[in-house]
């Protein structure tokens, strides 16, 4: 089986958060959900730079949805220089992919999400060595849930 959009029962990390796509959040755009679920594996590096997409098809089957979303979800990362297409052959990430995601995921949660968070920092008075305690001790639990998988 190719890797890629891993079952929704599959237990691997990097679709955590997507885990469920038969549940779709209906305030996005079906083929948003799936762009989005594509770049998370991109950055995640379940989908490797140079190695293929899943086909449409397969795609659209797992997730019983019409071929022409799924196609379109992956028009956009065309778009976006994140994939190309080769003519009978399917879509492949392009070289310099997760780099180019990670620059923009990295702004964007410093324009977006870190001033809320800097913000709720200072108003609990929150220290930097308590901060770096909580992260350990949930890079710990993390560690230990992934064990007993």
């Amino acid at each position: 089986m190719r890797q890629g959009f891993p079952h929704s029962n599959t237990e691997d990390s990097s679709s955590a958060s997507l885990r469920d796509l038969g549940q779709w959040n209906d305030g996005q755009p079906i083929y948003r959900q799936l762009r989005d679920r594509a770049v998370a594996l991109i950055l995640d590096g379940v989908l490797e730079e140079g190695g293929p997409l899943p086909s449409v098809r397969s795609v659209a089957a797992e997730f019983r949805v019409n071929p022409l979303t799924v196609l379109k979800a992956y028009q956009e990362l065309v778009d976006e220089g994140l994939v190309e297409s080769r003519r009978g052959v399917g879509m492949f990430v392009k070289p310099g992919a997760r780099e180019r995601l990670l620059a923009a995921e990295r702004e964007r949660f410093l324009s977006e999400q870190w001033p809320g968070i800097h913000g709720t920092i200072q108003r609990l008075r929150l220290t930097p060595q308590e901060l770096l305690d909580a992260a350990a001790r949930h890079e710990s639990t993390s560690d230990d849930a992934e064990g007993k998988s």
